[in-house]
């Protein structure tokens, strides 16, 4: 008998008035109803009339604004830094999401549960080495590992932005090192947020925690998915996330509809 799938959607809307994202940056969207796009049909369509349509209903559709972090994204090599892969033998011009290799976009998943930590904590290596025996999961290449943190629970809530741990330098190398190259959070950034980060840069005058989580891709290339949701709903392992990006030339990041697989 054929295995049945089931779909589990990691992804959030893109839609207006919806904290997810600050406010210059938002997505907006203008909806057009069937009667609205009336005057581009008969543009179209030379010599037809409102009452040549059914109705008097042409077709719905929407403009929207966005940029190319909006929504739950992948992000690509491009958008950490201008080169990647210099711990490999030496730097390379980064990839952008055109460039991304598919195959990366279609694997096992593993989820590491990082509830616990308080919002603005830094993951180390050792969490997720312990997070990762815990669960019992050795780490196999291309594996796309998924951080579920407080942020989660709190999408859509004026603290969203502020919400949940981040993934230090080393954490995201411990990953990058065992043949990782996509990983993923629900938080909004894959880095802890940036109020917590410039905190420690005040107190501590350390540069280097600056982004260090996206800056471990000038060493090793590699994409994250920003913005997941519904992390709680998966197990550990035993499932499959597809988060193909959306093919823009040149670009830093590409929009993807994000889903685990299941085979029952």
């Amino acid at each position: 008998m054929k295995p049945q799938r089931r779909f589990v959607d990691l992804s959030i809307y893109l839609e207006n008035d919806v904290l997810s994202d600050p406010p210059p940056l938002a997505p907006k969207i203008t909806y057009q109803k069937h009667a609205d796009t009336l005057p581009e049909f008969m543009a179209m369509l030379p010599g037809t009339a409102p009452e040549d349509y059914p109705d008097g209903e042409a077709a719905a559709a929407e403009w929207v604004t966005l940029t190319t972090h909006n929504g739950t994204h992948l992000d690509a090599p491009w958008h950490f830094h201008s080169t990647q892969d210099a711990k490999n033998g030496g730097s390379r011009p980064s990839i952008t999401i055109d460039q991304v290799p598919l195959a990366w976009c279609f694997q096992p998943g593993v989820k590491l549960d990082f509830r616990h930590f308080p919002d603005g904590y830094v993951a180390t290596a050792a969490d997720v080495e312990a997070e990762l025996q815990r669960i019992g999961h050795t780490l196999e290449p291309l594996d796309i590992v998924v951080v579920n943190t407080r942020a989660g629970s709190r999408y859509g809530q004026p603290d969203f932005l502020g919400a949940g741990c981040g993934m230090g330098y080393e954490a995201t190398m411990y990953l990058l090192e065992r043949g990782v190259r996509l990983t993923g959070t629900d938080a909004w950034s894959w880095d802890a947020p940036f109020s917590y980060t410039a905190q420690r840069v005040a107190e501590t005058g350390n540069k280097a925690l600056i982004w260090e989580g996206h800056k471990a891709g000038r060493d090793i290339g590699y994409c994250h998915l920003e913005k997941l949701h519904n992390l709680e709903a998966l197990p550990p392992t035993g499932f499959t996330i597809s988060c193909f990006p959306h093919k823009i030339r040149g670009a830093s990041a590409g929009w993807t509809r994000a889903v685990a697989i299941f085979e029952d």
